[in-house]
């Protein structure tokens, strides 16, 4: 519904408006009146006629007179099959190259993921102050600029696709920890995206990494708590997903692709094996950090050295990275010194990492370690 308005009316501040307004007007109505034969087309139909009002109340906006010869939207019939168009649309504009890459990652995921600030800050580590102001640099620059709403032509989609591919990926990140709705939205954009762009290695192996990791998604979670990789139901697995997934994978190495996202999709079909071959996950982890000198990449790679090598070996790594307020470093270094038998240290290190964590099903977990580590007494407990 957003992507629809902002394709509209040239204006996201305008269209989120709007859109608030007409779920506003639908929670006083629809309960009284009846829930509407298209609930989408009304939405959008009644969001289009505030936006136009509005418009029309204020006259000094004066670039927008246009939409005033619009015909009425209230006779118009919306096509809702044409929505999907319209959010890869909104994606691509979102990532125009006037803005910086993170604004162009933090501006669709907040339009088109429908993710909080709060929840948008997190996945960037960085304030809730600081991303609401990157928010609203970024969508002063697009309408400052006239950043058209469009997918880009054929000669320009390559500069955009760095941002498009993390924008994706972070949609589906949010929906890998919980959130259905959004692991099904960036699997329809991965694919939309392929379709668009099929000779780009790393579009397919983005699409592949999504697949494979969805595919172990009833696996994750066993009445509303978190299951780690090694302790779940294989049998819950989604085969086909994961065919299908390796079909891409192999798609995008025909295409002699070698970058970060076919190789973290290599990673992914190795996790699908048993028993893990751990030295060629680590050296994948190794290739990856290369590629992207990512800090929670190394973060990955020293889980998979300790898996290979043993728990002094990771934990090797871990002390050297500097993401002291990153909740994944402390419960894996908690892990590791668990392993290692050095529990009260253990103990500190799933403390900090539950005063950093945010979601429910993994403050359960690490509630869990802490608990299991309150009877352990040195190697014997583990």
């Amino acid at each position: 519904m957003l992507a629809s308005l902002i394709g509209f009316l040239g204006d996201f501040d305008l269209a989120e408006e709007a859109a608030q307004e007409a779920f506003a007007i639908a929670a006083e109505r629809w309960p009284r009146d009846g829930v509407p034969a298209n609930p989408s087309t009304w939405l959008v139909t009644t969001a289009r006629n505030r936006a136009i009002d509005r418009i029309r109340r204020d006259r000094t906006l004066a670039a927008k007179t246009r939409l005033l010869h619009v015909p009425d939207a209230a006779e118009e019939r919306v096509d809702v099959t044409t929505f999907a168009d319209e959010r890869l649309e909104l994606v691509f504009t979102c990532c125009h190259p006037a803005l910086a890459t993170d604004a162009q990652v933090a501006l669709t995921l907040r339009t088109l993921g429908g993710l909080t600030t709060g929840e948008i800050a997190r996945a960037f580590l960085v304030s809730e102050p600081t991303m609401a102001q990157r928010l609203v640099r970024a969508k002063r620059k697009i309408k400052a600029a006239g950043i058209p709403f469009r997918v880009p032509p054929d000669h320009l989609l390559p500069d955009r696709l760095v941002a498009v591919l993390a924008v994706v990926y972070l949609i589906f990140n949010e929906g890998y920890a919980g959130r259905g709705d959004l692991a099904a939205e960036a699997l329809r954009l991965g694919r939309a995206l392929a379709q668009l762009m099929p000779d780009e290695p790393e579009v397919h192996g983005l699409l592949a990494l999504m697949l494979l990791l969805d595919a172990r998604r009833e696996a994750r979670f066993r009445g509303g708590d978190l299951v780690l990789l090694a302790d779940q139901d294989r049998s819950l697995w989604d085969t086909t997903q994961i065919a299908d997934g390796r079909a891409v994978l192999e798609r995008a190495l025909a295409l002699l692709g070698r970058g970060s996202y076919v190789v973290q999709a290599a990673i992914a079909s190795l996790h699908v094996d048993e028993p893990h071959d751990w030295p060629q996950i680590a050296a994948l982890y190794g290739e990856l950090s290369r590629l992207t000198d990512s800090p929670v990449v190394e973060l990955n790679r020293a889980i998979a050295v300790a898996e290979a090598e043993g728990p002094e070996a990771g934990l090797g790594i871990v002390d050297r990275l500097d993401l002291n307020d990153y909740r994944y470093l402390h419960s894996t270094r908690g892990e590791l010194l668990r392993r290692l038998g050095r529990t009260d240290e253990a103990r500190d290190a799933y403390r900090r990492a539950l005063a950093l964590v945010h979601d429910d099903a993994e403050q359960r977990l690490l509630e869990r370690r802490l608990a299991e580590l309150g009877t352990a007494t040195g190697p014997a407990g583990r």
